[in-house]
């Protein structure tokens, strides 16, 4: 396979930093760093530019990354409120998708959020109270709640729906328990009575 040198013009997650040179196949920087001005020939000429693109990607990161931490101190702690139908048993009728969840924070925020990087494993499909992360860029996160609710409920509602969850869970976790122990003990009970009789 063909390979040639280029030296990056920009930042490539997958390949490198502005400023370095990289051997690549020649199909790639051909179709894809050269036309997209990512990249340019690692020529004699291009090297001695090499430093100047580097410094100047630096200061670019920098910038981003300055931004981003201001994005992320906006965003943290950031409530959505969903109003939405849902059926006896808090399924919605549809979802939450990270669009929606984009959308709403755009009008709150007033900046543009890309759905891509909320980080939301699948659709929300019931009623409850939702940590979301979003990821600005590398290392640069910010975490708010998405409380979604039936049509004419509140953030309180959501808050009391949730504590009577967890107050269900821990106390079918405490029936679990005591079941256990009354089976264990029972076992213990017959053996017992098994050797004396």
């Amino acid at each position: 396979m063909a390979r040639m040198k280029v030296l990056l013009t920009e930042d490539i997650p997958s390949l490198g930093l502005a400023g370095e040179v990289h051997t690549v196949a020649r199909g790639y920087a051909r179709n894809y760093l050269l036309p997209r001005r990512e990249a340019i020939l690692a020529t004699k000429g291009a090297l001695k530019q090499a430093e100047d693109i580097r410094q100047a990607a630096i200061r670019k990161r920098a910038q981003e990354r300055s931004n981003a931490d201001a994005q992320a101190e906006v965003l943290t702690g950031q409530q959505l409120l969903f109003n939405v139908r849902a059926g006896e048993n808090d399924r919605l009728y549809g979802s939450i998708t990270t669009s929606d969840i984009a959308t709403k924070l755009e009008e709150t925020v007033e900046f543009e959020v890309d759905r891509r990087r909320i980080a939301l494993n699948q659709p929300i499909r019931e009623l409850g109270l939702y940590d979301v992360t979003i990821r600005l860029m590398a290392e640069v996160d910010a975490t708010f709640r998405v409380a979604v609710v039936r049509e004419g409920e509140s953030w309180a509602d959501a808050e009391q729906r949730e504590q009577d969850r967890e107050a269900a869970a821990q106390a079918e976790a405490e029936a679990e328990a005591v079941a256990e122990l009354v089976d264990d003990g029972s076992d213990v009970d017959a053996g017992e009575d098994g050797a004396t009789s």
